[in-house]
């Protein structure tokens, strides 16, 4: 069985979380899809620290980011998949 490097929660959710250590950028990696019990592959664009989110798609300034199955904030800036997803790049729709 491939190494998990990253969970998705919901098949709704649009990051997945890093589960491992040094996640380089062009690495390959496999993520266990909870909801249905499932794996998916992306490519690292960028290092992710463990317990970072890595993007699962394309996203654009003002979409909305979906963990867990839950709205966790909107984009500030355009996203590509398989890039780092943090707080340099999205924010919470409070403010």
């Amino acid at each position: 069985m491939p190494t998990t490097h990253f969970i998705v929660h919901d098949k709704t959710d649009n990051v997945g979380v890093i589960v491992v250590e040094d996640v380089k950028a062009g690495q390959t990696l496999t993520g266990w899809v909870i909801e249905g019990d499932g794996t998916i592959t992306v490519k690292a664009l960028d290092p992710v620290p463990l317990g970072h989110k890595i993007a699962l798609s394309d996203l654009k300034k003002g979409d909305t980011v979906l963990k867990y199955g839950h709205d966790i904030g909107r984009v500030v800036g355009a996203i590509a998949k398989g890039r780092h997803v943090h707080v340099h790049n999205i924010k919470t729709k409070r403010w």
